[in-house]
């Protein structure tokens, strides 16, 4: 990524991959339920590899300054940004983990506590409900059936976010691996 040029025009600030990497995790972070700005953003300190204040990340990302200070309090309310503060400047500059397994675990448990857990306990809600027991016997075993594969696929990913990355990485690339030694020792 090249370094801040204040000569230079705002938009020319990110070498042409450094563009194309934070328009696409822009686009991706709109598929995901993210603004294409908050994503956008933190593709940029991502990338930048150091502190950058909001004025900074307006100008290169040729946003509203108002857009980036929403987007800044959104990826700070999602712990993937932290606010620094750099000898002799007045202003807060905004940083991000360089760790892409750190973002990762963060990314994850944020999702988690706020799509998935909230699940688990309607579910759980739902089954301790007195008027549970008068639902179609189907029903109670659909909800009871969600339930348990919701617990056991919550406790499993809290498992595999405390594994090192490296112990992680091989765990994914077992893949089919698993599946057919599940499957040859069902068979003997």
């Amino acid at each position: 990524m090249d370094t801040p040029d204040t000569d230079t025009p705002t938009a020319d600030r990110l070498t042409p991959v450094s563009r194309r990497f934070v328009l696409h995790w822009g686009e991706m972070g709109s598929r995901w339920g993210v603004n294409r700005t908050v994503a956008q953003i933190h593709a940029l300190l991502f990338l930048s590899g150091r502190p950058m204040h909001a004025e900074e990340i307006a100008d290169i990302l040729v946003v509203a300054r108002s857009n980036v200070s929403n987007s800044l309090k959104e990826l700070l309310n999602y712990n993937l940004v932290r606010v620094v503060h750099l000898l002799g400047e007045r202003r807060d500059h905004y940083d991000t983990s360089k760790d892409v397994w750190e973002l990762f675990r963060t990314v994850t448990r944020e999702r988690k506590a706020r799509e998935f857990d909230p699940t688990v306990a309607v579910l759980k809600d739902c089954v301790a409900d007195a008027a549970f027991a008068q639902e179609d016997r189907d029903a109670q075993t659909r909800i009871r059936e969600t339930l348990a594969l919701m617990t056991t696929m919550s406790a499993w990913g809290e498992e595999m976010l405390r594994l090192e990355p490296a112990t992680l990485m091989k765990v994914m690339k077992l893949g089919s691996r698993i599946q057919k030694l599940l499957r040859d020792g069902e068979n003997k």
